[in-house]
């Protein structure tokens, strides 16, 4: 397999939607609320990409935000009822794709809650929402489908054809703390995070109670940036910390990890990765860090999908990854700073393998 991942736009990519829908939808909207206005299917291509839509609305239609808040609900209401189709081949190549071992991924800024269901609809058995915002879209569809299966990566709610696949990243957030306890030259460490939530906080509680384990008195900061994506306001954070005398910070997010690592590199301090080996964005500052294998969890459920023995209904452990299972692992240690003694990396280790035997008390959130 040349390209063992696939990744597709949705609109007019794998769904002809312009075409069938979004503009047909557009039109009937002119026709209600703007008698004798038109816009043709070329316009309304040309005019989405330039000026782009809202301005499109504003400046050929006269719209406020009151009647583009209209069109938008008009919208939302219309596309639950009408599917775009995929274009002819397209399922076919996905399946054969999926077949041999391979994988779809999705990136489209389009509203998820249509992509979902546009899948379900054209006949894909198993749907993925992977993020803790996707829990609403995901048990939303899941209700319309019971004969296909959604899956739902560290968010809440359930159906009986659906499943949350998690990390346990309390125990990734203890080894964390332990790391940063150890390493701190100043007495201080940080814990920056996006949104609170789901494992998110569960991985920030278990990272106090890592750093505390070692160090009753080691002073701890704590920052939600509110936003998985916001990597100028974890950067600012992240400089705010370092600037205070913290010097080593651990990261919990996806976007928001890149304004903290730069933040590092920055003010040559250390940091702790999440979710990928990130010492290639910053050699000399990224101490550690935790790496994730979700095919570890999907495996398992493609597994119990097709031998029959898929659980719902709450029991999300049974597709958890982690420490145990070689979900979830510790990057290699990089003290190029030399803050970390043999007697702290024999510590390190003894906690790591503790994790893994699931002898460590770990705070429940």
């Amino acid at each position: 397999m040349r390209y063992k991942c696939l990744v597709f736009d949705h609109d007019d990519t794998v769904v002809n939607s312009t075409a069938t829908i979004h503009h047909p939808c557009f039109e009937q909207y002119l026709r209600l609320r703007y008698p004798g206005r038109h816009c043709t299917l070329e316009e309304y291509f040309l005019k989405n990409f330039d000026p782009g839509f809202m301005q499109m609305c504003q400046n050929e239609y006269g719209m406020d935000d009151a009647a583009l808040q209209d069109e938008t609900e008009f919208w939302k209401k219309y596309v639950a009822q009408h599917i775009p189709s995929a274009y002819p081949g397209m399922n076919e190549l996905m399946r054969r794709h999926k077949a041999e071992g391979g994988y779809i991924c999705v990136v489209s800024h389009s509203f998820d809650e249509n992509i979902r269901r546009d899948y379900a609809e054209n006949g894909y058995n198993v749907v993925i929402g992977h993020g803790y915002q996707f829990s609403e879209p995901v048990n939303t569809v899941a209700k319309e489908y019971s004969n296909v299966m959604f899956l739902l990566g560290c968010g809440v709610g359930y159906q009986k054809n659906s499943a949350i696949y998690d990390v346990q990243l309390e125990a990734g957030g203890y080894l964390m703390g332990v790391i940063a306890a150890l390493a701190t030259q100043s007495n201080k460490i940080g814990v920056i995070g996006g949104g609170e939530g789901s494992e998110i906080t569960r991985g920030h509680e278990g990272f106090k109670a890592g750093a505390k384990s070692i160090n009753p008195g080691v002073d701890i900061q704590e920052v939600y940036t509110g936003d998985w994506n916001d990597t100028t306001g974890a950067y600012e954070a992240a400089i705010g910390m370092y600037d205070s005398g913290v010097d080593v910070i651990w990261h919990s997010g996806d976007g928001i990890g890149l304004g903290v690592v730069q933040a590092a590199e920055e003010k040559d301090m250390y940091v702790l990765g999440n979710v990928e080996d990130q010492k290639s964005l910053a050699p000399k500052n990224v101490l550690s860090g935790l790496q994730y294998e979700w095919a570890n969890a999907l495996d398992r459920i493609f597994t119990s999908i097709r031998d029959g023995s898929f659980v719902s209904d709450g029991e999300k452990e049974t597709y958890m990854i982690n420490v145990a299972n070689g979900g979830l692992s510790m990057t290699e240690i990089n003290d190029v700073k030399g803050w970390l003694t043999k007697d702290d990396i024999a510590v390190i280790e003894d906690v790591y393998a503790k994790l893994g035997q699931d002898a460590i008390e770990l705070p429940e959130v």
